[in-house]
């Protein structure tokens, strides 16, 4: 017999796992799962870092990349504080399509110089360096970069550069031209090869002069080093093309903003160069008492703002032109000033699309960003001399453009010592009549103007004060100049409309010793005075402080003192707090013979040289360049001399020093 089976039927069976067992294997695969879920969903951030496209900053950095893909061979750098190194620079550029090569103008701060050692993978290719020096001797703004870097790489290898500089710079000051100096014994230095001798340009005489016969002579030798000749006569070359705008939204029209459009109406920090601040004017009142001049102190008023200023900083401001000058451009050329226009560059690559923000009206462009009040320049003659219908005047006009002995005295008599602008010479030249997009590609720029702050920050935090005295002249030709920042500032009432002034701070340095028991003495005849307003009332507060606080003496100059002895009641109440422990004052033309700030030093030649040889003072010089601030240097070498028996080399020797460990500060202008 078989044995029994004994089957139970299957639903009685004990299960093979538990529920519990079920729970815990559920729970371990929806981990897992949720595990590998979370992990794979980074996985499609990798793909977008795949991207062949290259970084916006590699590909706008690269100069030689937009050379080559330009078919550029010469690139013109600039750095320039005021607007004239970039106007040298771009006319050397269009300069080398008359000699069959192609050149654009570069700013050094949009690029990357390190790419100087690639040069040579350009064929025939040259870099220009316009090269402006700033201060006391300076980089500008937008080259100190490029300083940083020359000085920083000493290994770097350009021999494959060929260069030429052409510095621009002012006699009256202590460095001149020291920046083009620099860049081109560097360059030399770093293997580049110079293919044309520096060219200095002289503010203070005729910058506009040395540039021309530079350029007349720098040309030549380019032909001869690549082998080129020029394409003959020099045409006409425009740069930009107009656009007529007849159904534009005004709100896409610039009205005079300098960066974004609308930032006047919507402020939005950090304020600077290319978005300035609109400070109110809260006072403006007129700081001497009599005289033929108009000497005013203005306060801005910077409340929630975020700027942050120290005593010897400069405030830029943008000034606009008289509407008056402005009206007869338009009559004098004919033409409807509210046109709205853009001027649009015809090369497409270049970084710089407009001349000014476009698109805008005529009167904008006239009124905000050009520059109608200084005598224009030559190559402006030259392009516009086509647009006489007079032979005469077309003739003086490329004249006076030229490099002859007789074309440089004409521009000389005609347009400089006559202190012509463009509407006078359009007045004066009736036949003149070109039209007014031209006319606007070719004017400069209407530049910023810098004036040393008369305050301090500690004492007047949401507060900048300006002191300035209004500029107007009489001309050879029977016309009245006038300033343009000046009689703008002059004309902002206070709580009136349009009572603010855009603006923005520059660094300086220009300060006070870092210990407050060193002794300072100020230098500062005229509106020259404005720093040491802003010295004496932070020395004020330090003493306030409870600090303990150095001799603090002012050397200061009028014509009057019944005139225009400007903060006259401020500077006699700082001396009698203690504040200002001497206050000098020399008033020139109060007796026979004339008494300067040189003088008074002089006369006090013992506490001076006490104060600098013993107390380790610190020296200030603010105001005129070209007279007073080297007769004051003349005047502290004859006391070195007569107080230490120095020689004058010795002498000379010694300010040297005092200037190179940051002892004597100058903040001057010519």
């Amino acid at each position: 017999m078989e044995p029994e089976t004994h089957t139970e039927p299957i639903g009685d069976e004990e299960p093979l796992f538990s529920n519990l067992d079920l729970f815990l294997f559920s729970l371990i695969i929806g981990l897992v799962v949720y595990y590998f879920m979370s992990r794979k969903k980074p996985e499609p951030i990798p793909d977008f870092k795949k991207l062949d496209t290259p970084p916006v900053s590699q590909r706008e950095t690269s100069f030689i990349e937009k050379m080559k893909k330009t078919g550029k061979n010469i690139i013109v750098f600039y750095g320039s504080q005021t607007g004239t190194a970039e106007e040298f620079a771009n006319r050397l550029s269009k300069d080398a399509q008359r000699y069959g090569m192609k050149g654009m103008a570069a700013d050094p701060e949009e690029y990357s110089m390190g790419e100087l050692a690639r040069m040579s993978e350009i064929e025939n290719s040259l870099a220009i360096f316009c090269m402006a020096t700033y201060g006391e001797g300076d980089p500008t703004d937008n080259a100190q970069d490029f300083y940083d870097w020359l000085q920083e790489n000493d290994d770097e290898d350009l021999s494959g550069l060929n260069y030429t500089v052409f510095a621009l710079g002012n006699k009256t000051y202590e460095h001149y031209n020291a920046m083009g100096k620099y860049v081109d014994k560097r360059l030399e230095e770093l293997g580049a090869k110079r293919i044309f001798d520096l060219g200095l340009g002289d503010d203070d005489s005729n910058l506009e002069e040395d540039f021309v016969s530079w350029r007349e002579q720098f040309w030549p030798a380019v032909c001869e080093h690549f082998g080129v000749e020029a394409s003959g006569d020099e045409l006409s070359i425009r740069q930009y093309e107009l656009k007529v705008h007849n159904d534009l939204n005004m709100n896409k029209v610039f009205t005079g903003e300098i960066g974004r459009l609308k930032s006047f109406e919507v402020q939005k920090p950090p304020f600077d160069a290319k978005n300035p601040f609109l400070a109110p004017v809260t006072v403006n009142r007129r700081l001497n008492k009599a005289g033929d001049r108009h000497l005013m102190h203005l306060e801005l008023d910077i409340t929630g703002s975020k700027i942050r200023y120290e005593s010897g900083d400069h405030v830029a401001v943008f000034p606009t032109n008289d509407s008056a000058l402005v009206n007869r451009l338009g009559e004098i050329l004919g033409v409807d000033l509210d046109v709205v226009i853009s001027l649009n560059n015809l090369d497409e690559e270049s970084n710089k699309k407009h001349p000014f923000p476009c698109p805008t009206t005529y009167r904008t462009a006239l009124t905000h960003y050009l520059d109608i009040t200084n005598p224009p320049r030559t190559n402006v003659l030259y392009e516009l001399a086509q647009y006489a219908s007079d032979p005469k005047d077309q003739e003086n006009m490329r004249k006076m453009a030229s490099s002859s002995p007789e074309g440089k005295a004409l521009y000389q008599t005609w347009v400089l010592d006559s202190c012509r602008n463009i509407l006078a010479i359009l007045e004066d030249m009736p036949s003149l009549k070109p039209p007014v997009d031209h006319l606007c590609e070719l004017l400069p720029r209407l530049q910023a103007r810098y004036y040393s702050i008369a305050s301090s920050s500690k004492v007047h935090p949401n507060s900048i004060h300006i002191c300035a005295v209004v500029v107007e002249y009489s001309t050879k030709t029977g016309r009245v100049n006038k300033g343009v920042a000046t009689n703008w500032l002059k004309n902002k009432l206070v709580n009136g409309h349009k009572s603010t002034v855009p603006m923005f701070i520059r660094k300086s340095q220009f300060r006070l010793p870092f210990k407050a028991t060193n002794p300072v003495i100020m230098i500062g005849p005229g509106t020259g005075i404005a720093p040491f307003m802003g010295f004496v009332q932070e020395r004020g507060w330090l003493k306030e402080q409870g600090k303990e606080v150095g001799e603090t003496v002012l050397y200061f100059g009028c014509r009057h003192k019944n005139e225009d002895f400007i903060y006259q009641e401020e500077l006699e109440e700082a001396e009698k707090s203690g504040v200002l422990t001497q206050l000098n004052v020399a008033f020139s033309r109060d007796q026979d013979h004339k008494v300067y700030v040189q003088h008074l030093l002089k006369k006090n030649k013992e506490h001076v040289w006490k104060l600098i040889h013993t107390d380790n003072a610190h020296l200030y010089v603010c105001g005129d360049a070209r007279n007073m601030a080297k007769d004051v240097q003349t005047a502290l070498y004859e006391i070195a001399e007569e107080m230490e028996g120095m020689t004058r080399t010795q002498a000379t020797d010694y300010i040297k020093k005092l200037m190179t460990k940051g002892r004597y500060s100058q903040d001057v202008w010519s």
